[in-house]
């Protein structure tokens, strides 16, 4: 796992750029609990899925670890928030707001 130093706001913000991978993130903002890649809410193959959490995993945003033969994903939302206060907060806004806004 990435030390928080190691984690650049511009890999971050990469990472996030995609609709997808923030909603994964926003998904993992909004429970408790870590949860398996499987059980998340995406319109995308399981592999490309898989590519979604590697880059997650990769800027730092989350950690992957086994229970089992499920993989889990929990959000590292201290060292986030440490790192770039408020970042976090500010994307599920922007989510939660723009599944409001009518297409």
């Amino acid at each position: 796992m990435d030390d928080v130093q190691t984690i650049t706001l511009q890999r971050v913000l990469e990472a996030l750029v995609d609709p997808v991978r923030r909603s994964i993130v926003t998904q993992l903002c909004e429970t408790s609990v870590d949860l398996k890649c499987g059980s998340f809410d995406l319109p995308v193959s399981k592999s490309t899925a898989t590519h979604h959490f590697r880059v997650l995993r990769e800027a730092g945003l989350i950690h992957q670890y086994y229970v089992g033969t499920s993989r889990m994903n929990t959000l590292r939302r201290a060292e986030i928030d440490k790192a770039f206060p408020g970042l976090l907060d500010l994307l599920v806004t922007a989510d939660k707001k723009a599944d409001l806004t009518p297409r």
